[in-house]
């Protein structure tokens, strides 16, 4: 069988630690290899290979760092089927769902390679008699991404194209379930020029994450997961004196108002609420729809939608949803599906009930999209993120009430309102307590050159993801103020001054 490797200094690394963890394609069930994980020692390895590469790669021109970036964003789009098979394969998400990731991925890099313009810095002359003072953007050092299972790609790029466009180093740790695709990009990263050192993998679990966190020469961790997690990362990290940030879970609602238009609503629920099997961190878990009118509405029209997705493998011609990632998730979102109906929640559409008969598929992940009605904020399903293809329909009887509810929500990641009205929708986008709003958008997530963040318990730390925040968060401000004795003039020089 075999063992996915670590990648250091641009070349695939066996693992030593005599520890390893089978790697499953969702859709049959079935392991076909293992994914090594990585001991402390492996660990410092990464670190060590990443800091010693890092002065050399700090003091490259920022348009060289651009350049290398850019011809690795020409191999992006001219590899993008490959590394979205690679997606699907461990991932279990449809083959177009995975194509979209490596594009919203791909589009930071494209971000990215504008760093020559975005890290210029300041200059104020005679701040005193004579003094003139400067301000740069220099980069951190080695610098760590630990990334989810449900965006293998997208969110390794979220960080790696700014951080290595800013000068810093980087030591990935993506899951374990899903390790093939940042194989791939390290791969490509080295094909495109990039020095040794500069990007490095480490695979593995606890073990290799606390390394990262406790080790010395790690400035600073990005992290995107469940909300435990990231608040454990972020304490565990600015303990030590790191730059942290973490984005957490969520629970998304979308209110859809009396003048809504109802087809658009149900059509946009079906990609936000079932896409990527409910594996999205932006996926719309909870409908709002403001009186019981639209609600009955709503769910009529949802019904025939939802009962005829179109469940299989990423290879199925037509595939509209795949199957969860492991047996141990599809276990965890049937036990969501049984508390809501304990609880009293009236079950409209039942995934459970779902058998896929597909030759060689019968033993997948797989499950179908379930509607859930009359669900109330006592609920666990409503209190808690399932991350399933499972949407929970919260009546509520006016706007204020829709408001009152996303607000007493812990999480605030996204949100969305359907209407046509300008002026509730304006009201909607100034007050309401979310990082990121749509307006007859469902998955609001933003363009590269925007910032990717939510509120309250789905971020912690101070900076959201790629954008200009990424920038600041990867480098750190150098103010000099200057000031030159008088001195003899040179002579005067006649050949064209270049920059060498």
């Amino acid at each position: 069988m075999t063992e996915l490797a670590h990648f250091i200094n641009n070349a695939l690394v066996a693992g030593t630690s005599g520890r390893n963890q089978p790697v499953f394609n969702p859709a049959t069930g079935e392991s076909e290899k293992t994914v090594a994980l990585a001991s402390a020692d492996e660990v410092n390895t990464a670190v060590a290979a990443a800091k010693a590469a890092w002065p050399a790669w700090s003091k490259t021109p920022a348009l060289r760092r651009a350049r290398i970036l850019d011809r690795f964003k020409s191999i992006l789009w001219e590899r993008a089927d490959e590394l979205a098979r690679a997606i699907s394969c461990e991932h279990g998400k449809t083959h177009d769902d995975a194509l979209g990731e490596v594009t919203r991925g791909l589009e930071v890099v494209e971000f990215a390679t504008g760093a020559p313009h975005l890290l210029k810095g300041e200059f104020s002359e005679n701040v005193g008699t004579g003094v003139d003072s400067q301000s740069i953007r220099q980069s951190l050092g080695v610098v760590a991404g630990i990334t989810p299972f449900n965006f293998p790609a997208m969110v390794p790029m979220w960080m790696f194209p700014v951080a290595l466009a800013c000068g810093n180093t980087f030591v990935l740790k993506p899951s374990e379930r899903d390790p093939s695709a940042p194989l791939l990009i390290a791969k490509w990263l080295a094909e495109a020029g990039l020095p040794e050192g500069v990007f490095n993998i480490v695979q593995g679990d606890k073990e290799a994450v606390d390394t990262l966190l406790h080790h010395p020469d790690v400035k600073a961790v990005s992290f995107v997961g469940s909300t435990p997690i990231a608040q454990y990362i972020y304490e565990t990290g600015t303990a030590q004196g790191k730059r942290v940030q973490a984005l957490g879970g969520a629970k998304n609602h979308m209110v859809i108002m009396p003048d809504a238009d109802l087809d658009m609503a149900a059509s946009a629920l079906m990609g936000a609420a079932f896409g990527s099997a409910g594996e999205r961190c932006m996926a719309i878990s909870v409908a709002v729809p403001v009186t019981d009118a639209v609600a009955d509405a709503l769910i009529d029209k949802l019904i025939p939608k939802i009962e005829a997705l179109k469940i299989g493998p990423s290879d199925m011609e037509g595939a509209e949803m795949g199957p969860l990632v492991t047996s141990q998730h599809l276990d965890k979102v049937h036990g969501y599906i049984n508390s809501g109906e304990a609880d009293g929640a009236k079950i409209v559409v039942d995934g459970r009930n779902f058998k896929q008969d597909k030759q060689g598929c019968e033993n997948g992940y797989f499950i179908g999209g379930t509607l859930i009605d009359n669900v109330t904020t006592d609920m666990k399903i409503w209190k808690e993120e399932i991350f399933g293809p499972v949407l929970s329909v919260v009546r509520r009887k006016s706007y204020d009430e829709a408001v009152e509810l996303i607000q007493s929500c812990q999480y605030a990641n996204g949100t969305a309102i359907f209407t046509r009205d300008g002026d509730t929708a304006r009201a909607f986008s100034q007050d309401i307590e979310v990082g990121m709003v749509g307006v007859n958008v469902p998955i609001p997530v933003p363009m590269a050159f925007h910032s990717f963040g939510g509120w309250k318990a789905s971020i912690f730390g101070d900076h959201a993801m790629h954008g200009m925040e990424g920038i600041r968060f990867y480098t750190r401000i150098k103010t000099t103020t200057l000031r030159w004795p008088s001195g003899q003039r040179s002579d005067p020089e006649f050949v064209m001054p270049t920059l060498g």
